[in-house]
C-alpha cells in the first residue's frame, strides 16, 4: 500500500469504519481557514483566496478554493447570494451560517485538545532535559591566572 507523507493523509474516522466516510486534513484545513476567514463578514470567493495567502496559507488553487466553498454550503457551513449590485458580471458573496460558526467552535476546541495532549507528551521530555546538568566546563591552562618569573606584576 503506497504511503502519502503529506497533509492529505487520509484517516478513517472514528464513527464511521467504511471507505466513503474519511477525514482529509487538507481538506477540513481549509474548511476551517475559510469559515475563520468568513467569521463577523461576508466575502466574494477572490477574496477569499486573497485572505488565505495574505495570512500565509500559501496560493491556493481558486477552483480548490471555489469547489470547498461549494462542498461548504451544500454542508449548510455556509451561505451564498449573487451580488448584482457592482457593474460586470454577478459574483456570489459568501457568509457564514449558524452551522458554520458552530463547526469552526468544534473544530478550533479539538484543536485545544490535541495541543494540550501533545503538550503533555512533550512536557516530560523537557523536564527531563531541564533537569540533566550540563558537565563543569573544563580549565583553560590560558585562562588561569599567571604566577611566577615569567608573570610582569
Amino acid at each position: 500500500m503506497h504511503r502519502n507523507n503529506t497533509i492529505e493523509n487520509t484517516v478513517m474516522s472514528d464513527d464511521k469504519k467504511d471507505s466513503n466516510q474519511q477525514f482529509k486534513a487538507g481538506k477540513d484545513m481549509l474548511t476551517a481557514n475559510l469559515l475563520a476567514i468568513l467569521k463577523g463578514w461576508s466575502a466574494y470567493g477572490y477574496d477569499l483566496v486573497q485572505r488565505l495567502e495574505e495570512s500565509g496559507f500559501g496560493a491556493y488553487n481558486k477552483g480548490t478554493v471555489y469547489r470547498a466553498l461549494r462542498h461548504m454550503e451544500a454542508m449548510g457551513l455556509v451561505s451564498s447570494a449573487w451580488d448584482t449590485s457592482t457593474t460586470g458580471p454577478a459574483r456570489r458573496m459568501y457568509q457564514l451560517t449558524k452551522a458554520g460558526s458552530l463547526f469552526l467552535d468544534n473544530w478550533i476546541g479539538v484543536l485545544d485538545t490535541h495541543r494540550a495532549m501533545l503538550e503533555s507528551f512533550t512536557k516530560p521530555a523537557i523536564n527531563a532535559a531541564d533537569t540533566i546538568e550540563s558537565p563543569p566546563p573544563k580549565n583553560n591552562p590560558r585562562d588561569e591566572p599567571k604566577t611566577g618569573v615569567d608573570s610582569p606584576e
